[in-house]
């Protein structure tokens, strides 16, 4: 099935499913990196074509060290979308960025250890910009939406993304803090990192649940604690999305559909049939 320029949305903790969307089907997919999350939930929201995807499973199933992000991201790729938003709950380091709050990050830094955060490999070598994780068009739109959303949105910040699934030390919190980051998560930087690689653009609504360990005055990160805060952050996130999807462009103007476009080091016919066969979806049209 290629839908054709539809809009992907990642359901983080608590989004497991999109309020307003009206289902056509759901679709199981196999792919050369192993089974996504869950099935593709394909239906129409606002008039356009959307596919949800609960990250961790419909039943949060599956820790953050354990989500497979390339099958997850080539399965929307096969699908024919071009944008993806990663919807996904995390801890301010912030004062001023409290729980309920929306952040709308533009930068990323990386401190995991087991993820898988490229396609290429095994015969096949390419490099993409990545300076600007986050597209700029669709970033943009999402600020716009936010505005109606009814609660505080920080339209920028750094996502730190750590390994987990344990939550930060107190130490740790506080070397973060140092280093000026927003927010605190565990899932949305590989994402990025294959939704950029794939030619999809790709932004991050942030649910803000919790203070992490480094706030003195409130109690410590729990899972109690992160559940009830979700539940009110979910509610906000679906009418951020349910305002996003209808007001997007139809065309991309940004470069992210382009972004292998100079970042192939291995010539296509020089990668090994393997490789060619398993990159189909994303570097065919270099293949030409």
């Amino acid at each position: 099935m290629q839908t054709g320029g539809a809009m992907g949305i990642i359901g983080g903790s608590g989004l497991y499913r999109m309020e307003g969307l009206e289902v056509v089907e759901e679709v199981a997919l196999k792919t050369p990196f192993g089974p996504p999350s869950d099935t593709y939930i394909v239906g129409n929201l606002g008039g356009r074509e959307v596919v949800f995807l609960p990250r961790h499973g419909r039943n949060h199933s599956l820790m953050p060290h354990e989500l497979n992000f390339r099958a997850n991201i080539y399965g929307f790729k096969k699908l024919g979308v071009e944008r993806v938003v990663g919807v996904s709950a995390v801890g301010s380091m912030k004062e001023q960025i409290h729980p309920s709050h929306i952040v709308l990050p533009d930068q990323f830094i990386d401190r995991t250890q087991r993820r898988v955060g490229t396609f290429f490999g095994e015969g096949a070598v390419a490099h993409v910009s990545f300076a600007d994780p986050v597209c700029p068009q669709l970033h943009g739109a999402l600020a716009k939406a936010a505005a109606s959303c009814g609660t505080t949105v920080w339209p920028a910040g750094t996502y730190l993304c750590i390994e987990g699934p344990a939550f930060s030390t107190r130490a740790e919190s506080h070397l973060y803090r140092s280093w000026g980051v927003s927010v605190i998560g565990m899932t949305n930087l590989p994402e990025a990192k294959l939704a950029r690689e794939a030619e999809m653009c790709y932004a991050t609504v942030a649910l803000v649940t919790d203070f992490d360990c480094w706030h003195e005055t409130e109690e410590e990160v729990s899972v109690e604690m992160l559940l009830e805060n979700l539940r009110r952050n979910v509610a906000t996130a679906q009418r951020l999305l349910k305002a996003l999807v209808p007001a997007l462009p139809s065309e991309r103007t940004c470069a992210c559909g382009r972004a292998l476009q100079k970042a192939l080091v291995t010539p296509p016919a020089a990668m090994p049939a393997a490789a060619r066969e398993r990159l189909d979806i994303i570097i065919r049209r270099y293949l030409q």
